[in-house]
């Protein structure tokens, strides 16, 4: 006898161990076919654990009316449901602009963002209610996508030239984020709804060819499955399957040989470098698995770096002394007599009025010029805030005061932002993990009307200090520091920090 869907969708949570009793989630609803799915789905299978369940919806600002339209339909859906709902507003096409990036990368990039930050929330009222029933577990985030969705996300990762963590498709479980769907497919899940005599809105940017997904949807899996093979989606995502084994199995052994001849440091530049001798004798797939724990090394969620760097970097450990090449992301891959290594260049200052130690700023840049330049891009005042770069050499102990934090000049290479928290901010943990700004000042217990107020000085998304409170495992001083940047933020004190 036929599964039913739900039962189809319970039997695929429990394989891959989705929810637990005691569990909170939150359904990412957009008021489409699949998400609408999804929460009838949930909303049946959430009592018996019991879990418990919040919708989240996003709306991107665009389509005009027909998105008004769809947050309605889920904010009723809810209701008649009788589960707490949420709405966040965002402007995915000024995000878009302000990031270079396509509206559809900005809506997803967006869309995460949200559903990671009301996760910290409703974790955050957990404890302040004093909730002890499994409470230390994390929210889970259940997304709608489904069995296409991932033969898609295969196919367009191939194209594009990804390695093999690209083409192992879309995971069931990828930390919080959980993905009931995987199991059915888009027409088995929009015939379920007719029987059930369910309504769904229909997203009229999901029939634009203007979206290379689309494209791959509606021309190239339909010819698949016509000219080639009925089940050519069953056949790709098992391969992604087995793919997605093989990366995980890849990462282990590059990690044996990153262990026996790798190593990280600081010189003129922040650099990874591994022993070209034991580089060259490993195979190229392993070689390629080497090279990208170098980038992670360098810079955090690196991009722009392609096949065609990779080889380059390859053959780069095989020329001779002081060959390098230019790498995206203002990178630099180097033949040094031992070893194959890459590092970042530490900024270049441009000429401006004399500044020394933050005392004198000019418009919304401060640069300090001498031995020890830097720039710091500032979105809010700057008149707390005292900067000094010194020596190691000239340095006593490591102040313990809460406003005053030292941080290893050198491996800053980029300009800092001193400015409130962004979405997509964090902090490097000791143990190398990341952990979310917004969680550290949940964890921080900074009240939520104060934390829009709290400075936050970063490289990037990277966050060297939330003023008052952590600094990030990265930039902290080592026994390898050889310039310090002592910062001290005035301001904390009389806010209460």
């Amino acid at each position: 006898m036929e599964k039913s869907m739900e039962e189809k969708i319970r039997e695929y949570m429990n394989t891959w161990e989705m929810i637990r009793p005691g569990d909170r989630v939150i359904a990412a609803v957009s008021g489409g076919a699949d998400s609408v799915c999804l929460l009838w789905a949930l909303q049946k299978i959430a009592p018996e654990l019991p879990a418990f369940l919040r919708v989240v919806h996003v709306h991107h600002g665009l389509r005009g009316e027909e998105a008004d339209r769809d947050e309605n339909f889920v904010r009723q859906l809810c209701e008649s449901l009788g589960i707490c709902f949420r709405t966040v507003h965002c402007n995915a096409a000024l995000y878009a602009k302000e990031h270079g990036m396509s509206t559809e990368e900005a809506g997803r990039e967006l869309r995460y963002k949200t559903f990671e930050e009301e996760a910290l929330l409703w974790e955050k009222e957990e404890r302040l209610e004093g909730c002890l029933f499994e409470a230390l577990r994390p929210v889970k985030i259940a997304v709608a996508h489904h069995r296409e969705d991932s033969a898609e996300t295969v196919l367009f990762n191939l194209a594009r030239g990804s390695g093999l963590r690209g083409i192992s498709g879309i995971r069931p479980v990828q930390g919080r984020i959980i993905r009931p769907l995987l199991c059915t497919g888009r027409e088995e899940i929009c015939d379920w709804l007719r029987r059930e005599g369910l309504s769904w809105c229909e997203d009229s940017t999901n029939q634009s060819e203007d979206y290379t997904r689309n494209v791959i949807r509606h021309r190239i899996l339909p010819l698949m499955r016509e000219r080639v093979n009925q089940r050519a989606e069953e056949n790709i995502l098992r391969a992604a399957d087995m793919i997605a084994q093989a990366d995980e199995y890849l990462e282990i052994q590059a990690d044996k040989v990153w262990k026996e001849a790798g190593s990280t440091g600081c010189e003129e530049d922040f650099f990874a470098e591994i022993d070209c001798r034991i580089f060259l004798e490993q195979p190229e797939i392993i070689k390629n698995y080497l090279i990208r724990r170098m980038l992670d090394v360098i810079m955090v969620g690196w991009k722009d770096i392609t096949g065609r760097h990779f080889a380059a970097i390859r053959e780069l450990a095989a020329k001779q002394v002081g060959s390098r090449i230019s790498l995206p992301c203002k990178m630099t891959a180097e033949k040094t007599y031992e070893t194959l290594r890459i590092y970042k260049k530490k900024i270049a200052v441009k000429k401006s009025p004399e500044m020394l130690n933050g005392e004198k700023k000019e418009g919304r840049r401060l640069e300090i010029k001498g031995e020890y330049p830097l720039v710091i891009q500032t979105e809010i005042p700057v008149e707390n805030l005292e900067i000094n770069i010194f020596s190691r050499e000239k340095a006593g102990e490591i102040p313990k005061n809460q406003y005053t934090k030292w941080f290893d000049y050198d491996k800053i290479t980029d300009m800092l932002s001193y400015r409130r928290r962004c979405p997509g901010d964090f902090i490097m943990l000791s143990g190398g993990g990341k952990k979310m700004v917004a969680r550290c000042m949940i964890d921080d217990k900074i009240p939520r009307e104060e934390r829009e107020k709290v400075p936050v000085l970063a490289e990037g998304s990277h966050a060297l200090w939330v003023a008052g409170g952590r600094i990030s495992e990265y930039y902290k001083i080592t026994d390898q520091t050889k310039t310090i940047v002592q910062i001290t933020y005035h301001g904390g004190e009389k806010h209460g920090r």
